[in-house]
């Protein structure tokens, strides 16, 4: 297959939200010699866009940009042995992210971890009910910049709150930008924690994401 036409299948498998499509696609292209950075950035981040663009724009839904995130991460798995033998992928920034203690929902913060992922940052996701020692202890591992932060319920906000004590404590918090979500939070609650910003769904998210580390 032709490079363009490559390119334009893999942009619609993830917006079909194709795994199994997206990975043949992907190994098509390392066969046929085209570089992997090539096929993530004009082919699967495209197709990943429009499907952001579209649950913006309520005309996607969750179920939706989750099956885009598995076609991009399985097509991902498949280029990246490549990427690390080649030319690497830039990396916009290093994310830990999960939602806080005493909270399990899991939806919210995987769909930003997905888009996240899709723009350009390397993104370790906690999971659920993640203390804050954990978040202290991911972002050394990592050398993360950035630490997403979720709280769907109102009791687990303060949670929030705990991890930036948690990563003063650790010495940790000026190397870090912290951003927080979730139904209850709010800009004001993130000023009054000491967050850097907050994000009010997934796409405004990865913006606000990109201007924390200077790359939006």
């Amino acid at each position: 297959m032709e490079l363009n036409a490559l390119l334009a299948a893999l942009g619609e498998a993830v917006i079909a939200g194709d795994p199994d499509r997206a990975a043949q696609l992907a190994q098509e292209g390392l066969k046929a010699g085209h570089p992997p950075l090539t096929l993530i950035e004009e082919g699967l981040r495209p197709g990943m866009d429009v499907v952001g663009e579209r649950f913006s724009c309520g005309e996607a839904f969750i179920p939706d940009l989750v099956m885009s995130g598995k076609a991009m991460k399985a097509a991902i798995a498949v280029l990246e042995p490549a990427l690390k033998v080649g030319q690497e992928r830039r990396v916009l920034g290093r994310v830990v992210i999960g939602t806080v203690q005493g909270d399990i929902h899991e939806i919210g913060k995987s769909l930003v971890g997905i888009m996240l992922t899709a723009a350009g940052f390397e993104v370790r996701d906690l999971g659920v009910n993640v203390a804050p020692e954990q978040f202290v202890a991911a972002v050394r591992e990592t050398d993360a910049n950035l630490v997403g932060l979720s709280a769907l319920l109102t009791t687990t906000m303060i949670s929030q709150h705990n991890v930036i004590e948690a990563l003063k404590e650790a010495g940790l918090r000026e190397r870090v930008k912290v951003l927080i979500g979730g139904a209850p939070t709010s800009p004001r609650w993130a000023e009054e924690i000491g967050a850097d910003a907050y994000g009010e769904n997934a796409t405004e998210a990865v913006h606000i994401a990109k201007m924390l580390v200077g790359a939006g």
